[in-house]
């Protein structure tokens, strides 16, 4: 995994604000952003420990505390930046409050560029309310496009990590490959780091105009070609498991959010499964990718992650 280098598309000495820096996302994006000499300045909440402040100004990250309750406090630490890239996570207070004072903060403090926390799947073409997290997006979304600041969507499937633990698509001691619907329905997955990369790219891209979404996929597979992979990348022999369909999951999503509501949980079993809902669905698949605008990036692909992993 690399970061672009070409001088026509991006900016060396480019000053970049990043909100959600003590993230896994944010970290990533940040050490991308520091590889490729990025002057990257941190915003962080009040409470954060000493420890982890000091680490990340040993990385070479400057710090700025401040409120995100606060546009004033926030417009001063985003002075002089060239672009605002936000890896928060969170329900409503962070994803539309907080984002909400942030993109204020900028417009007001005149930067030029806003990357909001989506990462995800294509919730552009989802209706509301098949996907809670994914609702917070959109309605932010619109937000940002009525503000007058230019604005970039980072959109990437799901995060290929998550086969290796918190989606349930890849049962490795069961040697099997969950699905609903139809087995051959692509699905993207992009890794966290190859995520990253791509972000930092297209927040140090100095090209005008900046594209409103950017749509990436390191790997796309069927739940057919995900046992084919699974086989290959292991050596032991993976089976495909159909569920039911798309009406048995929504019917396991009705079930587990009466059950488990963990409304105040920002992934509940519920809200993983609404997100496979939309995957299997096909609503959400990535078209048109632009895996190629930033050519020094290495696509990690899925029998990559799946060989890695240690059961």
């Amino acid at each position: 995994m690399a970061m672009a280098s070409n001088q026509q598309t991006t900016s060396e000495k480019a000053t970049i604000v990043l909100a959600g820096i003590t993230g896994d996302l944010g970290g990533r994006i940040a050490q991308s952003l520091l590889a490729h000499g990025a002057n990257v300045r941190a915003i962080t909440r009040p409470g954060t420990t000493v420890d982890t402040i000091n680490k990340l100004k040993q990385q070479g990250v400057s710090i700025i505390e401040a409120d995100y309750k606060s546009v004033s406090a926030l417009s001063k630490a985003l002075s002089g930046a060239t672009c605002v890239v936000s890896a928060l996570s969170g329900l409503q207070e962070v994803i539309l409050e907080a984002q909400r004072v942030l993109l204020y903060a900028a417009v007001e403090a005149g930067v030029p560029r806003f990357i909001p926390s989506d990462y995800s799947i294509d919730f552009t073409n989802l209706p509301r309310g098949t996907n809670r997290n994914l609702d917070l997006r959109q309605e932010f979304s619109e937000r940002l496009d009525a503000a007058p600041i230019a604005a970039t969507s980072v959109l990437n499937g799901m995060f290929t990590d998550l086969l290796t633990g918190q989606a349930p698509l890849v049962l490795f001691p069961l040697k099997r490959i969950v699905y609903w619907g139809d087995a051959d329905q692509p699905l993207d997955f992009t890794t966290i780091s190859d995520t990253a990369a791509f972000t930092a790219a297209a927040a140090m891209d100095s090209s005008t105009p900046t594209p409103r979404y950017l749509r990436v996929a390191g790997d796309t597979l069927s739940a057919r070609e995900l046992r084919e992979v699974a086989s290959a990348s292991t050596g032991k022999e993976f089976q495909l498991f159909r569920i039911g369909g798309l009406g048995t999951l929504d019917l396991m999503i009705k079930f587990t959010r009466a059950i488990m509501p963990q409304s105040n949980e920002v992934f509940p079993p519920w809200q993983g499964m609404q997100y496979l809902r939309n995957m299997f669905s096909g609503k959400a698949k990535l078209e048109h990718l632009d895996n190629d605008r930033y050519p020094d990036i290495s696509w990690t692909p899925v029998s990559e992650v799946l060989a890695a992993y240690k059961q």
